[in-house]
C-alpha cells in the first residue's frame, strides 16, 4: 500500500470521529485527569520518602499524605474504569454508526450489487472489518493525543527540578514514535492483505458449504478440500506476519522504555556517590527529586508504550478501511442516487370500482424510453429499448439465455444503473423516491428464499401482524395449504437454512403466498416456475392467474405455453427487443419467437402439427 493509499484511509477513519459523539473527548479528558493523578501520587510517594529515610521525620507526620496518597490511588482507579467504560462505548457508538452505514448502502445498492461478491466476504466485511475499527476509536485516537499531553506534563515538571534528568527523556522519547513509524510502514500492508485473505476464504468456505451437495455429487470432496486447506494456509501465515508485527513493536518499546530508565538510574546513582556533579542548577540532589523523577521516568513512556501497544489498532483498521472506504464511497449510476434530494411523490390513482366493493387497488401504468441497462462496471446489458405497460395489463418477456430479461426487471426495481426514462403514472422514477415504487412491488424469482422460523413468519414477514387465519388463507391462495396440513405443527413448522425441510417446489409456493400478503399492485416475475415439477407449476400458475386479476404484471419466463393468455409478448435477444404482440400474431410469423416456440412445443401436446402454425391459426385464435 502506497504512502498516498494510507494517507487518504487514514483522514477517511477520521472524519468519522463525530460518530462516536462526546465519548471520545471524554475519554481524552479522563486520560488527562489520571496523568495529573499520577503526578500527584508521585510527589506524595516520593515526599514521604525523602521525610522517612533522609529527615528521619516520625511517620505520624505524614499521616495526611498517606491519606491523601490513598485517596488519589482510588480515584486513578476510578478515572481508569470510567475512561475504559467511556472508551468503549466510543468505539461502540462508531462501529454501530459504520455498519448501519454499510447496511444502507448495501440496501440502497440492491442484491444485483450484492452477488458480486461471496456471501462470505460481505459476511466478513459488515461484521470482521467493522469490528476492527473499534480499537482505532475506542483506544489509538485517545491515546495518540494523550501520549503528547502527559509526557509534556511531566517534562514541565522535571526540568525545572533537574535538566539532565529532563533531557534524558526528551532524547529518549523520540525513538519509540521513530520506530512505530517505520513498524507502521508495514503493518497497514500486512493487516489489508491479511483481510483480503479472510475475505477470501470466508467467500470460498461459505460458497463450498452451500453447494456441498452438489460437491459429493460430483465427487470433488477431496479436491474442494484441498483448496481450502490452501486458502487457511494462507490466511494462516499472513495472520502470523501480523502478529510478529505487533511482538517486534512491543518488544522494542520496552528496551527503549528500559534504557531510558536504567540511564536515569545510573545518573542519580552516581550523583549520590558524588561522581556527577550536574543537572540540579548547582543544588544538592536531593532523595526527593531522584525518587520523584524515577516514579515518573516510567508513567512518562506509559503513554508512548500504549500508543505503540494500540499502533496496530491503527494499521489494523487502516487494512479494514480500505473496502469499507469503497463501498461506502460507491456512487451508484442510477436514479436511487438521486433519491434522498428529491421530494416528489409517485401518485396512485385507485379504481373507484374497486373502492365501491370495499378493496382498493391502485392503477399502475409503466412507460419505458429508450432504456438502456447497464453493469456496475458500465458494460451495456440491455438497451435501447421502449414499452408501455397500461394498468391492469400482463405482459412476458422470452428470450435466450443472456438476453437481458432479468436486467431489465432489475432496472425496473431500480437496482441497476440506466440511462433513458422510466415513467410510472407519468411522473419519472429519476425525479421520485423509489421506496413508494417499490412498495407497490411484489417480486418473485425462481430461486425462493426461506428463512430460518416458522412457515408462519416466512408468510407474515412483510406484515407481521397477520391472524393465523389470514396466513392459511394466504397459502391456501398459494395452493401449498395441502402441504403444510399435512406437517404436525402445521403453519408453525420450523423452517431450517436455506429453505432445509421443504422441497423447491413446496418453498416456491410459500414464497408466492408471502408475496400475496404483500398487497402489491404490480407483479413482477423472474422464472417463478423454472424449478418446478409439473404439478406444482400447474398450482403456481393457477395461483398468479386468479391474483392477478385486478393487477399489473410482468413475467419473464421460458415456458411458452404459458403465455397465450398475455396482453402482450416482448421478445428480447441480445439486449434488443426484436419482437412484440400477442401469442397468436408472433407464433406465426418467422422471427426468435417462432423459433423458440417451436423448438419447446411438444407435438403431443399440441391441437396442430408443429409445421402447420405457419399455415394456420393457432388454437387459441379466437381468445
Amino acid at each position: 500500500m502506497d504512502k498516498s493509499q494510507e494517507k487518504s484511509l487514514l483522514l477517511w477513519l477520521k472524519s468519522y470521529k463525530k460518530a462516536s459523539g462526546h465519548y471520545l473527548s471524554l475519554s481524552v479528558m479522563l486520560g488527562a485527569l489520571t496523568g495529573v493523578a499520577l503526578v500527584i501520587q508521585a510527589w506524595l510517594l516520593a515526599t514521604c520518602l525523602h521525610g522517612l529515610i533522609i529527615l528521619n521525620m516520625p511517620k505520624a507526620a505524614f499521616t495526611e499524605e498517606f491519606i491523601a496518597l490513598i485517596v488519589v490511588i482510588i480515584i486513578r482507579a476510578i478515572l481508569a474504569y470510567a475512561r475504559e467504560r467511556v472508551s468503549f462505548m466510543a468505539g461502540l457508538r462508531l462501529r454501530q454508526h459504520i455498519r448501519e452505514a454499510v447496511l444502507e448502502k448495501l440496501s440502497t445498492l440492491g442484491p444485483v450489487f450484492i452477488k458480486g461478491k461471496p456471501a462470505g466476504s460481505w459476511a466478513t466485511l459488515v461484521l470482521e472489518q467493522v469490528e476492527d475499527l473499534h480499537d482505532f476509536y475506542a483506544k489509538y485516537l485517545p491515546q495518540m493525543m494523550l501520549s503528547g499531553f502527559i509526557p509534556l506534563i511531566i517534562l514541565v515538571i522535571v526540568f525545572p527540578m533537574n535538566w539532565a534528568a529532563g533531557l534524558v527523556l526528551a532524547l529518549t522519547a523520540p525513538l519509540i514514535p521513530m520506530f512505530m513509524i517505520l513498524v507502521g510502514m508495514g503493518a497497514a500492508d500486512a493487516n489489508r492483505k491479511n483481510f483480503t485473505a479472510l475475505s477470501r476464504l470466508s467467500g470460498h468456505f461459505m460458497d463450498r458449504l452451500k453447494g456441498l451437495s452438489t460437491i459429493k455429487l460430483f465427487y470433488r470432496g477431496e479436491a474442494e478440500a484441498k483448496a481450502i486447506e490452501k486458502a487457511s494456509n494462507e490466511f494462516r501465515e499472513r495472520t502470523m506476519s501480523v502478529l510478529r508485527m505487533a511482538f517486534l513493536s512491543s518488544a522494542v518499546l520496552e528496551f527503549f522504555t528500559a534504557v531510558s530508565i536504567a540511564v536515569l538510574a545510573v545518573y542519580f546513582g552516581f550523583s549520590y556517590l558524588g561522581h556527577l556533579n550536574f543537572g540540579s542548577y548547582g543544588a544538592p540532589i536531593t532523595l526527593f527529586t531522584g525518587f520523584f523523577v524515577l516514579i515518573l521516568a516510567p508513567e512518562f513512556f506509559q503513554p508512548l508504550r500504549d500508543l505503540g501497544t494500540h499502533y496496530h489498532a491503527k494499521a489494523q483498521a487502516i487494512g479494514a478501511a480500505e473496502a469499507l472506504q469503497d463501498l461506502l464511497s460507491y456512487e451508484e449510476q442510477r436514479p436511487a442516487s438521486q433519491m434522498l434530494s428529491l421530494s416528489k411523490r409517485l401518485t396512485f390513482p385507485a379504481d373507484s370500482a374497486q373502492v365501491t366493493s370495499g378493496t382498493i387497488n391502485e392503477f399502475v401504468d409503466i412507460k419505458v424510453i429508450d432504456l438502456v441497462v447497464m453493469s456496475f462496471d458500465g458494460q451495456t446489458l440491455l438497451g435501447p429499448i421502449s414499452f408501455e405497460l397500461k394498468a391492469r395489463e400482463h405482459i412476458a418477456i422470452v428470450g435466450p439465455s443472456g438476453a437481458g430479461k432479468t436486467s431489465l426487471l432489475n432496472a425496473l426495481m431500480g437496482f441497476l444503473p440506466f440511462t433513458g426514462e422510466i415513467f410510472i403514472n407519468g411522473i419519472s422514477i429519476s425525479d421520485s423516491d423509489t421506496d413508494d415504487w417499490r412498495r407497490k412491488l411484489t417480486w418473485l424469482g425462481q430461486e425462493p428464499q426461506l428463512f430460518h422460523g416458522t412457515i408462519r413468519e416466512n408468510v407474515a414477514m412483510a406484515n407481521p401482524n397477520l391472524r393465523d387465519e389470514e396466513v392459511i388463507s394466504l397459502l391456501t391462495e398459494a395452493k401449498v395449504m395441502d402441504f403444510v396440513e399435512s406437517l404436525d405443527l402445521g403453519i408453525n413448522h420450523p423452517i431450517g437454512e436455506q429453505s432445509s425441510g421443504v422441497s423447491v417446489g413446496q418453498a416456491q409456493r410459500i414464497a408466492l403466498a408471502r408475496a400475496f400478503a404483500h398487497k402489491a399492485d404490480v407483479y413482477l416475475f423472474d422464472e417463478p416456475t423454472a424449478s418446478l415439477d409439473s404439478q406444482s407449476e400447474q398450482a403456481v400458475v393457477m395461483s398468479l392467474s386468479e391474483a392477478m386479476k385486478s393487477k399489473t404484471s410482468i413475467m419473464v419466463t421460458h415456458r411458452l405455453e404459458q403465455l397465450k393468455d398475455k396482453n402482450r409478448i416482448l421478445v428480447l435477444d441480445k439486449g434488443k427487443l426484436v419482437q412484440q404482440g400477442l401469442f397468436k400474431d408472433m407464433a406465426n410469423c418467422d422471427g426468435v419467437f417462432r423459433n423458440m416456440l417451436n423448438e419447446a412445443m411438444d407435438p403431443l401436446s399440441l391441437s396442430v402439427a408443429p409445421n402447420a402454425i405457419v399455415h394456420s391459426k393457432p388454437a387459441d385464435s379466437e381468445d
